[in-house]
């Protein structure tokens, strides 16, 4: 007898019983920003971004792999990029993919040492994170960028580090142009 799996993944979206979403909105992001007037006139309610993910072991589980897809918003506050807030994984040595679906943005990258750089993101881009690196993405064009994710069960994620001390290069637009400065 053939089982057919309980959760399916299209070209841009994740749906079963068992995914899991979790919404961000401004508010989420606080601090993130530089230009903190620009992000006290945001409604705090706005969706900045959406993941969707299918967690088939507990987490924590050696050996498990979890999935997600991210959904993330167009838009600036200040000239920065409408971004995600950004992790290193708990278990620091741990790898994850990144491959682009939709849309163009930005992949920000930050190693212990925290030099900082970004790799361009488009439909079709594939991005190892090799373990002790912190990452984030940046949604740089006008519709939603949407990428998937792969990472082990037992990497956790570590925003606290981010939220202390940030990423040591920012995202701009200028003149309509991405940079990381």
């Amino acid at each position: 007898m053939i089982q057919l799996p309980t959760t399916f993944f299209t070209a841009t979206n994740l749906t079963s019983k068992t995914v899991n979403k979790i919404q961000r909105t401004i508010k989420d992001l606080t601090g993130i920003y530089k230009d903190e007037a620009a992000f006290s006139a945001e409604d705090t309610n706005k969706k900045m971004y959406e993941v969707a993910t299918y967690l088939p072991v507990a987490e924590g589980t050696e050996g498990g792999l979890f999935f997600g897809i991210t959904y993330l918003q167009p838009g600036l506050i200040g000239n920065e990029y409408y971004m995600t807030k950004g992790h290193f994984h708990t278990i620091e040595n741990r790898a994850e993919y990144y491959w682009c679906i939709e849309g163009k943005g930005m992949l920000i990258l930050m190693d212990k040492d925290r030099n900082t750089w970004g790799e361009a993101m488009q439909p079709g881009s594939l991005h190892y994170i090799k373990g002790f690196t912190a990452h984030r993405v940046a949604n740089t064009e006008n519709d939603v960028l949407i990428f998937g994710a792969c990472w082990p069960s037992d990497a956790g994620h570590d925003y606290e580090a981010i939220a202390k001390n940030g990423f040591s290069k920012r995202l701009f637009n200028i003149n309509g142009i991405p940079a990381l400065q």
